[in-house]
């Protein structure tokens, strides 16, 4: 599967590569990212390999990462129109001024002229909001959003971070007033961390949304540099940052890595094929400081996951989800078919829920 078999993102016309470059790494003012000619190194290497969807933040290296990308795109005018280029907004440069940033239209209005003038272009493909706000009403943040569209500055909409049920009251709105549609959802998920599997990719299945997952290597736990038998430091910098593997992690681990042997792929391209391969999932964000990690990320697209392979990783990573999915899974169905078999499943009552058979 090469970057150039595009997918439709959501219930919209745009049409995006299955790995989607995350750029948080472009840039050098935290002090652990890419410098500007490795970054433009890993933008073009990514271009290169037919990929069309590049995805940064306001907030990423200061807006360092935004005039990479601009600095590279404007010297390529046909290229640009070709690139569905996303940014976010909700994080706030300004320190001491309270509208900043937020998802307030003041904010909002300010953050887009900032990002589009780093990215030295006139629009942006997808506008993400970054983060939930739960101060400011929502349809202040929608209005401000579809005059935008309006305008012809932003293209569509999306929600990152942000929970299913205001999402979903978000797009409901969105519907009901006729403004710009919510087409996609960015969050978490990687073999470490489904638990957007509650609620979140559900209803973005419901509602038309697609989901991009950011963070499928779960801190670099899920890259290969683990497992149960590693002693000793690992990548002291990293650590620093986002900390070691939990005990339990390592279950995970070290299932990964036996069948990262089994298929003679990495566990860090096994991981993300096995992402880029669950229900819901549009289009992955994959990142890199150097160039040669992109090269090992894009391996991904090769590798095939068999069904028992398949198995094997869902299994030892169920997560514990919140109610009501257990419920909804098991108990709903008992209690409405009653042990009849429908759909292909059969299902069975608990004595604990028998009623007499008395009808009224």
């Amino acid at each position: 599967m090469p970057l150039d078999s595009y997918v439709t993102l959501g219930r919209s016309g745009l049409r995006i590569s299955p790995f989607t470059l995350g750029t948080m790494t472009f840039g050098e003012d935290h002090g652990w990212g890419s410098s500007p000619d490795e970054s433009t190194n890993i933008l073009a290497a990514y271009l290169d390999r037919g990929g069309n969807s590049i995805d940064t933040a306001n907030i990423y290296t200061n807006g360092h990462s935004e005039k990479i990308i601009g600095d590279y795109l404007v010297g390529r005018p046909a290229l640009r129109d070709q690139v569905v280029l996303g940014t976010k907004f909700f994080g706030n440069l300004y320190e001491g001024d309270p509208n900043g940033g937020g998802p307030g239209r003041k904010a909002v209005v300010r953050q887009l002229e900032n990002s589009l003038r780093r990215l030295r272009t006139d629009y942006v493909d997808i506008y993400w909001l970054h983060n939930f706000d739960p101060s400011t009403p929502v349809e202040e943040t929608l209005r401000a959003l579809d005059d935008m569209v309006s305008d012809g500055k932003v293209r569509y909409i999306g929600f990152s971070d942000v929970p299913a049920w205001a999402t979903a009251e978000a797009a409901t709105i969105a519907r009901f007033r006729g403004w710009a549609p919510i087409i996609a959802l960015q969050l978490e998920y990687s073999l470490l961390e489904r638990t957007s599997e509650g609620e979140l990719i559900p209803m973005a299945q419901a509602l038309g949304m697609g989901v991009m997952p950011w963070g499928p290597l779960k801190s670099g736990f899920l890259s290969g540099k683990y497992s149960s038998a590693t002693t000793g430091a690992v990548d002291t910098m990293r650590t620093q940052l986002v900390g070691v593997p939990q005990e339990a992690d390592y279950v995970v681990i070290d299932a990964l890595n036996d069948v990262a042997s089994q298929v003679g792929a990495s566990p860090a391209a096994v991981a993300l094929a096995w992402v880029q391969g669950r229900p819901g999932v549009t289009s992955t964000l994959v990142g890199a400081r150097r160039l040669d990690q992109l090269e090992a990320n894009l391996s991904a697209l090769d590798v095939v996951l068999t069904e028992a392979q398949r198995g094997v990783l869902n299994d030892v990573s169920t997560p514990a989800l919140n109610f009501p999915a257990e419920n909804n899974r098991t108990l709903a169905p008992m209690i409405q078919f009653g042990g009849a078999t429908v759909d292909g499943r059969t299902t069975s009552v608990s004595p604990l829920l028998r009623t007499s058979s008395t009808r009224y």
